[in-house]
C-alpha cells in the first residue's frame, strides 16, 4: 500500500498548531490562577492589617477555595479563627491539615502545635497536652514546653510544671530557675500542717535552685515562726532584708514583731530607719510607728510627719491626722471615714503587667497569671 505523503504534510503542521494552542491555553489558565490567588491573599492580608478580621476571614476562605492544597492559607485561616475565639472552626481547619497525606513533616508539626493551641484556648487541656507531647524531639519542642507550663499551672500540677521548667532551663533556651522556685513553694504551701519537715526541705531546695528569689526565703522565715523558732525566723528576715533591701516593705512588720519577742529591737530599728531615710515606704513607716508605740513613745505622729516631708502621701496624712488634735473634734470621725475611703485604693498592690489591684501582695497575678509582677510597694508609691 502506498503511503500518501500529502496527509503527512497536512497533519504535521496541524498537530504542531494544536499543540501550540493547547500550551497557550494552559499558560493563560496559569496566569489567571496566579493573578486570582494573590489577589485574594493580599486582600485578606490588607483586611488583617486594618484589623478587619471578618473581611480577612472571608478573603482567606475565598483563597483556600481556589487552591485547597495551599497549607499556608490554612494556617492563616486557623490562626484567625483562634484569635476570634472560634475555636471549633480553628480545630477543624488544623485537623483537616493533619489529615492530608501530602503534608510535609515540618508543616505536620506546625499543624500539631496549632491544634494544641486551639485545644488550650478552648479549655480542653487534656487534648492539648496529648498533642504537645507528640512534639517532643522536634524543632517545636521549646514552644511545646512553654504551652505545657501553662497547662500545668492552670491545673495546679506544680510537680509536673517543675519538671518542664527544669527541662527548659537545661535546654539553654531561657532561664527558668525563678519559676522552678515558685513551683517548689507552691508544692510546699499545698502540704498539710503536719508535714513541716517536708515543707522546709522544699523551701530550702527552692532557695538553692534560685538564690536570687526572695519568696522561698521569706516563706522559710514564716515557717520557722509557725514552728516556734522565732530566733531562726528573725535571723532569716534580717539576712534577707540586708541582701534584698527592695523587699524590706514586705518584711518590716514581721521584723518588728520578732524583734520585740527576741529583744533585738535596736538592731531592727537601725535597719528600718536606714531604709526609711534612703527609700521611704508606707510599710516601713507603719512598722516604725508600731515600734514607737511598743516602746512607749508619745510622739508617734512624728513618724508620719517625717514621711510626709519626703513623700506626699494621703495614707500617711490620714495616719498623722488620727494622732493630731483638731479644733472641731466632733468632726473627726466623719473626716477620718472620708480619708480612709479615699486612701484605701492607694494601699493596694498593683500588677505591673496588667494593672490588677489586690489588697495583699501576690507572687503570681490573679488577673494575668504573670509571676513576680507585683512590686513590693503600695499603689500610692509607684
Amino acid at each position: 500500500m502506498e503511503l500518501d505523503l500529502s496527509w503527512a504534510l497536512i497533519g504535521l503542521p496541524l498537530a504542531f498548531g494544536l499543540g501550540w494552542l493547547a500550551s497557550r491555553l494552559d499558560l493563560r489558565q496559569l496566569r489567571i490562577e496566579n493573578r486570582t490567588q494573590p489577589k485574594a491573599y493580599f486582600k485578606g492580608l490588607n483586611h488583617l492589617l486594618n484589623e478587619q478580621q471578618d473581611q480577612a476571614i472571608d478573603a482567606f476562605i475565598e483563597a483556600v477555595q481556589q487552591d485547597p492544597d495551599t497549607s499556608e492559607l490554612h494556617f492563616a485561616l486557623g490562626n484567625l479563627f483562634r484569635r476570634r475565639g472560634e475555636f471549633e472552626r480553628a480545630i477543624r481547619v488544623h485537623e483537616h491539615l493533619l489529615a492530608r497525606a501530602d503534608l510535609s513533616p515540618t508543616d505536620r508539626q506546625r499543624a500539631r502545635h496549632a491544634l494544641a493551641l486551639d485545644f488550650l484556648k478552648a479549655g480542653l487541656l487534656d487534648r492539648a497536652e496529648d498533642n504537645l507531647r507528640q512534639l517532643q524531639g522536634t524543632p517545636l519542642q521549646t514552644q511545646a514546653w512553654l504551652a505545657l507550663l501553662i497547662i500545668h499551672e492552670r491545673s495546679r500540677d506544680w510537680a509536673a510544671a517543675f519538671d518542664v521548667a527544669r527541662q527548659l532551663s537545661a535546654s539553654g533556651e531561657a532561664q527558668f530557675q525563678t519559676r522552678q522556685a515558685h513551683y517548689l513553694c507552691e508544692q510546699a504551701a499545698a502540704l498539710p500542717p503536719e508535714s513541716a519537715e517536708q515543707r522546709i526541705a522544699l523551701l530550702k531546695e527552692a532557695s538553692t535552685v534560685a538564690p536570687q528569689s526572695v519568696r522561698p526565703r521569706l516563706a522559710l522565715a514564716e515557717e520557722y515562726e509557725t514552728l516556734g523558732r522565732p530566733a531562726d525566723a528573725l535571723t532569716q528576715r534580717l539576712t534577707l532584708s540586708r541582701e534584698m533591701p527592695r523587699y524590706l516593705p514586705l518584711l518590716a512588720a514581721g521584723l518588728v514583731r520578732l524583734g520585740m519577742t527576741q529583744g533585738r529591737l535596736d538592731e531592727v530599728l537601725e535597719l528600718l530607719q536606714s531604709h526609711a531615710q534612703d527609700a521611704p515606704s508606707l510599710d516601713v513607716m507603719e512598722a516604725l510607728a508600731t515600734l514607737d508605740q511598743a516602746q512607749g513613745h508619745a510622739d508617734v505622729q512624728s513618724r508620719y510627719a517625717d514621711h510626709l516631708t519626703k513623700e506626699p502621701s494621703l495614707v500617711a496624712a490620714r495616719a498623722w491626722l488620727a494622732h493630731e488634735p483638731l479644733q472641731h473634734e466632733s468632726q473627726r470621725a466623719a473626716l477620718e471615714r472620708a480619708l480612709e475611703r479615699a486612701a484605701l485604693p492607694l494601699r493596694r498592690y498593683r500588677c505591673a503587667a496588667c494593672g490588677f489591684e489586690a489588697q495583699r501582695h501576690f507572687w503570681q497575678c490573679p488577673g494575668c497569671q504573670a509571676w513576680d509582677s507585683y512590686p513590693p510597694r503600695r499603689a500610692e508609691e509607684l
